[in-house]
């Protein structure tokens, strides 16, 4: 008998291969034993997935720590549980856009004549939001290392892997929470603002002070200064947001849009 896996031989009594650790699978797929082993992927407390979960909660040092030191085997690795992240928010938007179409509305907030380039920026906006969860990983990686500029313990590559998974998980979070709120028809301004937005914030706060080893008020401080240049580069980005849409002629369509209701 031969491992199913790797071709290494096997003894008849042997439940495992010796060679690639393989489990040696002797009956064929039933609809039960097909069921038992989805409920051990994703459901078993031992299983990596549900593992790394839980532990991103409880101890994140143990797993973001734990890869950045060489740790492989004992939790999901950064770039596939971040892979993970954009495919159920891939899978959130399906469910938004095809269930809950109103949930996902903001033209009552646009003014009058703009509902329509409102809609537009947002479309854009969800249709690339995995793309731009991508670029949050850079750009907050940065930010932590300007925030921690006296503290060598961290380089910028590790900076990167640290808010991968925070992101992830905090997506993974978001995900869960935001089709919720979509099921009872919950603000959704409150959801972003109120809710995800301060959650983001916290963890992101709780699990460098984990790794950094911080007090409560030392990481209360540093989440003040990381607000403060987020904020000042927030500002640039509007000013540059300003001038496309003034060059781009974004306004114009905006006032031609007003202009036109006005006259009806």
């Amino acid at each position: 008998m031969t491992c199913k896996n790797c071709d290494s031989l096997l003894k008849e009594q042997d439940d495992f291969c010796n060679s690639c650790g393989a489990k040696v699978i002797r009956n064929r797929l039933t609809i039960r034993n097909l069921f038992e082993h989805f409920s051990e992927t994703f459901f078993n407390y031992d299983n990596k997935l549900l593992r790394t979960f839980i532990t991103l909660f409880t101890k994140p040092e143990d797993v973001i720590g734990g890869y950045i030191q060489g740790v492989r085997k004992k939790y999901v690795n950064v770039i596939s549980y971040f892979a993970l992240a954009l495919t159920l928010l891939g899978i959130q938007m399906f469910i938004l856009n095809k269930i809950f179409p109103d949930y996902l509305d903001f033209s009552s907030l646009a003014t009058d004549g703009a509902e329509d380039l409102q809609k537009k920026n947002m479309d854009l906006l969800m249709e690339y939001q995995s793309f731009v969860m991508m670029l949050y990983v850079p750009f907050y990686a940065l930010l932590s290392k300007l925030v921690f500029f006296n503290l060598k313990k961290f380089n910028y590559t590790e900076h990167v892997v640290i808010f991968m998974y925070i992101l992830a998980q905090s997506s993974i979070a978001g995900t869960v929470i935001t089709v919720l709120f979509a099921t009872f028809d919950l603000s959704i301004l409150f959801l972003t603002y109120g809710v995800i937005l301060p959650f983001q914030i916290l963890y992101s706060a709780y699990c460098l002070k984990k790794l950094y080893q911080l007090s409560l008020k030392e990481i209360i401080l540093r989440t003040f200064l990381f607000l403060i240049f987020l904020t000042i580069l927030s500002i640039l980005f509007i000013i540059i947001f300003v001038a496309y849409m003034i060059f781009s002629g974004g306004f114009e369509e905006m006032k031609a849009a007003q202009k036109a209701v006005s006259i009806i």
